[in-house]
Order: C-alpha cells, then structure tokens, then sequence
C-alpha cells in the first residue's frame, strides 16, 4: 500500500520545468545545426512539456467533490487525462520521429557544427536525469518499503507513472540522439542522424503503447491495490462480533477507494447493534485508511 506522503504535483513540476527548457535548447540547435535526431528530440521535448500541462489539468480536476451526477466523484479524470498523455507520447513524439527520419533518409542534408547538438544533448541527458531524480524522489515516497517494480506494476497513481516513464523515454532518446549524431559528427555522414530519429520514434511508440496498457485496467475500473485490499479484510475480520467476511469490492476512484463489503455477524446481534456495529467499522476502516472515500458494509448469511 502506498505510503501516501509523495507528491504527483512535485514530479509534474520537476518534469515540466527540466522539458520546457531543453525543448528550447533542442530547437534553437536543431535550426542551427540542421540535425533530424535533434528536431525529433525537441518535438518530443515540446510534448512532454504540453503533456505536463494535461496531467496537471488531470489531476485537480480529479478533485472535483461528488455531485448527483458523479456520486463517486470525478478521480478517474486523472487516468482520462493519462491517457491523453500516453497518446500524445504515440503520435507527436513517436510518429513524428519516424517520419522525420525517414525524410532525412531520402533528403540530402547538410549538418552544421554538429558539436553545437552534442553539448546540447549532454546537458539535456543531465537535465532530464534530475527530473527523473525528482520523480522517483516522490515515487519512493508513495511506495514505502515495496520494491519498486512491484509498486509500479500495482499502484493506481497513474501521473506518477506516466511522468516516470516519459522521464526514461526521454533519456533512452537522449542517449539514442547523442551517439547517432556522435556517428554523423564523427563519419560525416547524415544517415545516422536520420537512423537516430527513426530510433527514438520507436522508442517512444513503445513507451507509449506500455503506458496505455498499464491505464486501460484503471480507466475500466480496477480494484484497490492487493496490500490495501488485505488489510480491509484483516481489520473487518478482526471485530469480535464478525464470524467471516464473505466478500470484499473495491473500486479505485483516482485518489480515492470505493469499498463494498459482505460480513457474516453473531446471530445474536439485534438490529440496532448490528448497525453499531457496522457504523464502527465504517469508522475504523475510513481512520485506518484514509484513501477510503466511500464504505459500504452489509450484513449476510451468503456471498
């Protein structure tokens, strides 16, 4: 279960500030030095920087309070907007490259000052690598003392992940750009500038399709995550009047969890006891978990 103490907000800011400064740089170096990777990398810069802006619109309109028309409230925006990103990431960044690429390939190119692009490659590599610093800075945070790929193949925060992974795509295609252009600076030969492009779009696709995958599951509807969902039925079980608990439900509503619970109680227990009784639990789980938003608890003899 996620600590709760990270902030999605920080890693957003980290990865929009480090983003929109290097797509500067890599525009103003890809007009002076005619590079494709180069383009291709401040397109993708520019993207990230535009899909910051989405994932930020994401997630406070995730916080919108429940209405008669969206009694559980508005959470799952932030996975919409999410995916928005991740398709961003596909056309703009991914499909973008690619077809630079492959029009440098059958173009005859000029580059100039190649070295100008190589300085301005590194410092992005060590830009984005603070972003990602940040990020993960948060992402430990949320995760506690799970391992870090069991967290991120369970957590239901969505911005986190897609900023992490935009953060890695960006330094996969930093590297990508920097030694192909290396080999254009080196040979003298635009092909592997052209190469590069090509490369990073491919980069990217991957990325993004690994994204959309991973946010599909929350944007049907994904139960809470397992150590959260064990605990539930640990503390419900655990009240001395509760024989068995014969079925638990959550739903991950963004920030928040819907929970729906079936409880076998003592046969003994009188109506207004067993609604005290349930009121308590409500109670407990609601303090003891305060990503719960919404509990529902019902007392039955069959799941």
């Amino acid at each position: 279960m996620s600590s709760g103490t990270g902030s999605p907000i920080k890693a957003i800011l980290y990865a929009f500030l480090a983003n929109l400064g290097i797509a500067l740089a890599k525009l103003a170096a890809a007009v002076y030095t005619g590079s494709g990777s180069m383009l291709a990398e401040a397109i993708h810069s520019f993207a990230d920087t535009g899909n910051q802006v989405l994932l930020f619109i994401g997630l406070k309109s995730s916080e919108r309070p429940p209405d008669d028309d969206h009694p559980l409230g508005y959470g799952k925006l932030s996975y919409f907007w999410s995916f928005i990103v991740a398709l961003m990431l596909f056309s703009v960044g991914g499909l973008f490259s690619i077809y630079e690429g492959l029009h440098k390939l059958s173009a005859e190119t000029e580059l100039n000052q190649v070295w100008i692009g190589l300085v301005v490659l590194a410092l992005s590599i060590v830009v984005e690598g603070f972003s990602l610093m940040g990020a993960m800075h948060e992402a430990n945070l949320m995760r506690g003392d799970r391992p870090l790929l069991t967290w991120l193949r369970h957590t239901r925060n969505a911005e986190i992940v897609v900023v992490m992974g935009e953060d890695v795509a960006a330094i996969v295609g930093l590297v990508i750009a920097f030694c192909f252009l290396g080999m254009t600076w080196l040979t003298g030969d635009p092909v592997y500038d052209a190469m590069g492009s090509v490369c990073i779009g491919v980069v990217l696709i991957a990325v993004a399709i690994f994204l959309v995958v991973r946010l599909q599951g929350l944007l049907v509807g994904k139960s809470a995550e397992p150590d959260l969902r064990a605990l539930i039925d640990v503390l419900i079980a655990d009240h001395e009047q509760v024989q068995k608990v014969l079925n638990t439900i959550t739903l991950q509503m963004g920030p928040k969890v819907m929970l729906a619970a079936k409880i076998l109680i003592d046969e003994d227990v009188t109506v207004g006891e067993a609604v005290k009784l349930i009121n308590d639990l409500e109670r407990k789980l609601k303090q003891a978990f305060p990503e719960i938003g919404w509990c529902f608890i019902e007392p039955d003899n069959v799941d």
